[in-house]
């Protein structure tokens, strides 16, 4: 018999693959949303979709009763709020509430969904693995800052419950139902591609929930695991997009300097309260190389990933299955 699962986020990009290859294996899942006509997925026998607010103590522990496994994805991940507080709320500080009330609840695993951007990135020839402190320009994201304080107020009771951090790089694929990171296919998809300096690291979200699931069983209490596949350049990505849509665009790179003085006005503009994601911080950041090594997941997840050309197949194919695309 599968331990009950309850998962936070469930109407989110990962949290709706990750009740998905839960329900596939046989586990019983309460996902945990605050609308439930959001939730996209057909209705399973062995799922219970519970509605309420992470920061609201009644209705978390009303869903977590009797879930034996807790996968904790609900987070703030807008990169446009002025103020770290918003972020520090429900990634750190709700998140610490929800391992206290995992511990009460007799739960023998709390996974933490934190970010790639809660570790320190590196190059192309030397990425970053879950060893390398956060670096600037990623340091100063409000962000980075709230997913790295929650993930260490997680680790904190780790002698007191399973805790396993998973950390994922850019994630694509289907029911990006928002879209959230499936902008950037949207984005690509025009006849003239704007592109900034720097990079990041992408994986299939398919991948990114088969880890979490098999972190259930595989994962080690208190450790960190970056699901991180392929880094590229954003020119280096689009041009995959490219190909994989049977697009010619025409590419166009944005000087970082450029970048930069826009960011400085959307930091102005941060500062008197205005919400923007058009910030110094956020700009600097697209001119940086954000590489990493997904080694130990691999190894120790039991996960071979899958090409950034798949993820990109299978994004488009949802998004033109919703009619967002032709």
């Amino acid at each position: 018999m599968m331990d009950p699962v309850l998962v936070t986020g469930a109407n989110s990009l990962l949290g709706t693959n990750v009740i998905i290859e839960l329900l596939s294996r046989g586990y019983k899942v309460t996902g945990l949303l605050r609308d439930k006509r959001s939730f996209l997925c057909p209705r399973h026998e062995n799922l219970t979709l519970a509605e309420g607010d992470i920061r609201d103590y009644g209705s978390v522990k009303s869903a977590i009763k009797g879930c034996r496994i807790v996968i904790h994805i609900a987070a703030v991940t807008s990169q446009n709020l002025p103020r770290y507080k918003e972020y520090r709320e429900v990634n750190a500080l709700a998140t610490e509430d929800l391992v206290r009330l995992s511990i009460l609840e007799n739960v023998s695993r709390f996974i933490y969904i934190s970010s790639s951007n809660a570790v320190g990135f590196g190059s192309k020839e030397n990425p970053g693995t879950e060893g390398t402190p956060i670096r600037y320009p990623v340091s100063a994201s409000f962000y980075a800052k709230s997913k790295l304080e929650g993930q260490e107020l997680a680790l904190k009771y780790s002698d007191r419950i399973d805790v396993v951090v998973l950390s994922p790089g850019f994630m694509l694929g289907p029911w990006d139902s928002k879209p959230s990171s499936g902008r950037i296919i949207l984005m690509g998809l025009n006849r003239v591609i704007f592109y900034p300096p720097g990079g990041k690291n992408y994986i299939h979200v398919k991948d990114a929930a088969t880890c979490v699931v098999n972190s259930i069983d595989k994962g080690r209490n208190g450790e960190v695991y970056l699901l991180a596949n392929e880094n590229l350049t954003y020119r280096e990505f689009f041009e995959k997009l490219s190909t994989v849509a049977g697009k010619h665009p025409a590419y166009i790179p944005v000087p970082g300097i450029l970048l930069s003085f826009i960011g400085l006005f959307g930091s102005l503009l941060s500062v008197l309260g205005f919400k923007t994601d058009i910030t110094f911080t956020n700009m600097r950041i697209l001119c940086t190389g954000n590489y990493y090594s997904g080694r130990k997941a691999e190894t120790e997840l039991g996960i071979t990933f899958q090409s950034t050309e798949k993820a990109i197949t299978d994004a488009i194919e949802w998004f033109r299955s919703e009619g967002m695309i032709s």
